[in-house]
C-alpha cells in the first residue's frame, strides 16, 4: 500500500482521525506493516504493549477474560498502548491472513510533540469518554442500587 492508502486508512478510525492529515501522515510514514496467518498471536494477554495495531485486511479475535470482538479493517487495536506503559489486558488472534500497521508509543509521542493541536485534540477526545464512562458507572450504579 502507499502512504496515501495508509493515511486514508488511519482517517477511518475515529481516534486517529482527530488528529489531522498531516499528524496521520507522520505516522503512515513511520509506521511498519505486520502480515499474519491465520491463528497468528498479535499479542497475548500479559505482554508488554508498546504498540497500537491498525487492521488494514483481515480480522481478529480480541479475548479479554470472557468477552470476545472481531476487530477487522480499520479497527484499531491496543489503542491505550499508544498512551501508556502497560500489559495487555487481552489477547488478539488472526482469524484469516491479516495485514496490521504497527503504530508504536514512540512515534505516537513524537508525533503528539510535534504537533500540539493534535496533542489537544486527542486529550478532549480522551476527556470526554473518561466523563461519559464515568456518568455511565454512577447511573449503572444507581440501578442497581434501587
Amino acid at each position: 500500500m502507499s502512504i496515501e492508502d495508509d493515511v486514508a486508512l488511519l482517517e477511518r478510525v475515529p481516534t486517529l482521525r482527530l488528529l489531522g492529515t498531516t499528524a496521520l501522515r507522520m505516522l503512515a510514514i513511520g509506521s511498519e506493516q505486520r502480515e499474519f496467518g491465520r491463528g497468528d498471536q498479535l499479542f497475548n494477554a500479559g505482554d508488554e504493549a508498546d504498540a497500537g495495531y491498525i487492521v488494514q485486511r483481515g480480522a481478529f479475535r480480541v479475548e479479554d477474560g470472557g468477552a470476545e470482538v472481531i476487530a477487522g479493517p480499520g479497527a484499531l487495536i491496543g489503542e491505550l498502548a499508544l498512551i501508556v506503559a502497560m500489559k495487555r489486558p487481552s489477547s488478539a488472534i488472526a482469524i484469516e491472513n491479516s495485514t496490521v500497521i504497527r503504530v508504536s508509543r514512540s512515534l505516537f509521542q513524537r508525533v503528539l510533540e510535534s504537533d500540539p493541536a493534535a496533542a489537544r485534540a486527542l486529550r478532549d477526545e480522551l476527556a470526554t469518554r473518561t466523563s461519559q464512562l464515568a456518568s455511565d458507572i454512577l447511573m449503572a450504579g444507581a440501578k442497581l442500587s434501587t
